[in-house]
């Protein structure tokens, strides 16, 4: 809906701003294109996580995703069977493959992110989150919903706000980004790991001052 209401707005395109997507500039087209013939991809990887790049990795694209500001390719990579995501700014060298491939008639994208926040699929089991919302914050997320199983349960001056959802590291990111406006009640993992990233953190300028 959105894509095609700006491309009906293109006389005034001087007027509307959108977020610059860095990862679109080169390595988009392609990556539709294998999706589209159902043909494999060769590139060399840079994690962000690693020194050195992984060289020639071979997927076979199941779908693209765009989440905060950076597309992500998700397939089966051929050499060990296993569905992955990488984003397309950390990827070189990418050439579509002459092989066609068949995609998986089982996998559903939808299902794969079922439960993650974000771009991270986990592979660990979904659980129940609470998270506390001053009425201020609570208006923000119930005008832009972190996740599609949130619920609301109305407090005097404050909402609890409930999820069923992986614990992931762009999760806890997210959580972090709020500050005291947003607080973990449970799980107590996830709880924990908000409270020592923060204490991390903390550290860093507590060392200034020594």
């Amino acid at each position: 809906m959105t894509n095609e209401v700006l491309s009906q707005s293109r006389d005034i395109s001087e007027c509307i701003f959108v977020e610059p997507v860095p990862s679109a500039r080169e390595h988009l087209a392609p990556a539709i294109e294998a999706l589209r013939q159902n043909r494999s991809i060769t590139f060399d990887y840079q994690a962000f996580n690693r020194d050195t790049p992984s060289s020639g990795v071979v997927l076979e694209p199941y779908f693209l995703k765009l989440f905060r500001q950076r597309w992500y390719v998700t397939g089966r990579n051929a050499a060990d069977g296993r569905i992955k995501t990488y984003a397309l700014d950390r990827l070189s060298n990418l050439r579509l493959n002459t092989e066609s491939f068949e995609p998986d008639p089982t996998f559903d994208p939808c299902e794969y992110f079922r439960h993650s926040f974000g771009i991270v699929a986990g592979e660990g089991e979904p659980c129940d989150i609470e998270l506390r919302a001053g009425a201020l914050q609570a208006k923000y997320l119930r005008a832009l919903p972190l996740h599609h199983s949130q619920r609301e349960h109305v407090h005097d001056g404050y909402s609890v706000f409930t999820y069923r959802m992986r614990i992931t590291a762009d999760l806890i990111e997210e959580l972090l980004s709020h500050g005291p406006s947003v607080e973990v009640l449970s799980p107590p993992e996830l709880r924990r790991a908000v409270a020592d990233a923060l204490r991390a953190t903390l550290r860093l300028y507590e060392a200034d001052k020594n």
